[in-house]
């Protein structure tokens, strides 16, 4: 009996240690980490690395985020239309007649334009031509010389050639005055547009007549006239004694 009770407290000693030393390598295993996130241990070193390369990778980012909206922002003000001219508008209808009112988008008055002033231009040379012939006709008719003959012999009285020969020469003077008034129209009308493109026409257009005081004092009549949209534009009249 002795030695059965020998031999089992031996069997129960051993179970006990091994199991103690299982335990034991578990409590190892569960400590050993904790162990390697102490500071100044090489995790903590590989983590702050970490964190700053993060940092570094974060600053260029921003850099080129920065960058590409700057790059974006000038872009965008390269590619902004320009504010429609009324100066420009004005130059182009001097140098050439017309080309205002395509700057303005105005296709449509551009053979109007050609049309005045190649009207102009049709009776100015007309005219020109007439007042010549009837010029050398009347000179050649009072210059005393009997062999010199004209193109106009139905014409006998000298005068009648004479009276002809201003007449022209007025309608002349009429062309050239037609032709500068038609080309300074050209370039008033690229003017006004060019302003007018600009402005705004909006239709909330308001009129209102109330009696008020004027001045606190007097009675009498105002008219108040509101104009535009976003941005209203009030005029006050008032009438009173």
């Amino acid at each position: 009996m002795a030695n059965k009770a020998g031999r089992s407290f031996l069997l129960f000693r051993s179970i006990s240690l091994l199991l103690l030393a299982i335990m034991a390598t578990g409590v190892y295993a569960q400590v050993q980490p904790r162990d390697t996130l102490r500071p100044g241990a090489k995790p903590v070193d590989t983590l702050a690395k970490k964190n700053a390369v993060m940092a570094k990778d974060t600053s260029h980012i921003a850099r080129d985020t920065s960058h590409k909206a700057l790059v974006d922002s000038n872009r965008i003000r390269v590619n902004a239309p320009a504010p429609h001219s009324p100066r420009k508008a004005a130059l182009y209808s001097a140098v050439l007649p017309g080309l205002g009112q395509a700057y303005n988008r105005e296709y449509w008055k551009i053979p109007l334009v050609y049309a005045a002033l190649g009207t102009c231009t049709y009776f100015f040379i007309w005219n020109m031509n007439n007042y010549k012939d009837y010029r050398d006709a009347y000179r050649l008719r009072v210059d005393g010389n009997p062999d010199t003959k004209d193109n106009h012999p139905e014409y006998t009285n000298p005068e009648s050639l004479k009276v002809l020969r201003d007449y022209y020469r007025q309608n002349l003077d009429y062309s050239v005055l037609f032709f500068v008034l038609g080309y300074g129209l050209n370039i008033v009308d690229a003017t006004v547009f060019a302003h007018l493109r600009s402005f705004d026409m909006s239709n909330d257009l308001t009129l209102r007549v109330s009696p008020t005081l004027i001045n606190n004092r007097t009675l009498g009549i105002g008219i108040n006239i509101s104009v535009g949209g976003k941005k209203n534009r009030k005029n006050n009249w008032f009438a009173g004694r």
